[in-house]
């Protein structure tokens, strides 16, 4: 396996035009069906990857989602975490703080008898409703929407695809197409014809999406506290890379 800082350069370099060649191949429309933003029962695909969801002891599930369905998972850096709040406040005309807009990254915290969380993880997620959805997704007769959509996340901007390089992450499960090092992953907008324009504008969020992750990768392992839960006022810390912080994102006192 290649070193972090190996992938980081290798990504840096991905040619956009032929990403945006493998995007064609594989081809892409989005049809707003709401399927990458919402929750979704445990038969369905997408969401969390297999054996991520819900039930799983190193993965508990949102407590405010109902019993047969698992919630929307979207990894979100830190300073879009503030983009998404300062959007939704301009939209909805209200504040938004750190809780309204991300959540620990569930995966690798566990859950007490009483139902609380506790742990560390390595990342943060999309905030979601008490059905599991994305809480800035909405739906209006069966077409879904996106309520920040000039400030969504990269991973939203570029799903369907991810790149197959290590440290970067596949959203929602195995991929079921790939061109080169384009993965694609499940979605009913796969094999639709796509413009040109499209396909480059893809490209280039993919490639900022995989430089991004890398960068996230190594400034959450060089600036890993293994102390920082002692410090902590609650029971969770998510390490990113701007340092430990609670689960409310302060950060963790003396950080």
């Amino acid at each position: 396996m290649e070193s972090l800082e190996a992938e980081l350069e290798r990504a840096r370099g991905l040619p956009v035009d032929e990403l945006a060649d493998a995007i064609e191949s594989i081809g892409f429309e989005c049809t707003r069906c709401g399927g990458c933003c919402t929750g979704y029962a445990p038969d369905e695909p997408g969401g969390a990857p297999a054996g991520e969801g819900k039930g799983e002891a190193d993965a508990p599930a949102d407590p405010d989602a109902p019993a047969d369905r698992e919630p929307h998972t979207a990894t979100v850096f830190p300073d879009e975490v503030r983009d998404v709040a300062a959007a939704a406040e301009e939209r909805f005309g209200e504040p938004y703080d750190w809780r309204d807009v991300a959540r620990p990254m569930p995966f690798g915290l566990s859950e007490t008898d009483g139902g609380e969380q506790r742990g560390e993880t390595f990342e943060w997620a999309l905030a979601t409703d008490d059905c599991g959805d994305c809480a800035f997704y909405e739906e209006a007769d069966g077409t879904g929407a996106c309520t920040v959509h000039d400030s969504r996340p990269l991973i939203c901007r570029t799903y369907p695809f991810s790149v197959a390089l290590d440290g970067t992450s596949q959203p929602m499960g195995e991929a079921v197409d790939a061109e080169g090092i384009v993965r694609a992953h499940e979605c009913e907008g796969l094999g639709r014809e796509v413009s040109r324009g499209d396909a480059e504008a893809l490209a280039a969020s993919l490639k900022e999406r995989a430089v991004r992750e890398l960068e996230e990768a190594i400034g959450v392992r060089d600036g890993y506290d293994p102390a920082a839960a002692e410090r902590a006022d609650g029971d969770v810390v998510v390490f990113d890379s701007e340092g430990p912080k609670e689960a409310d994102g302060t950060p963790v006192d003396g950080n």
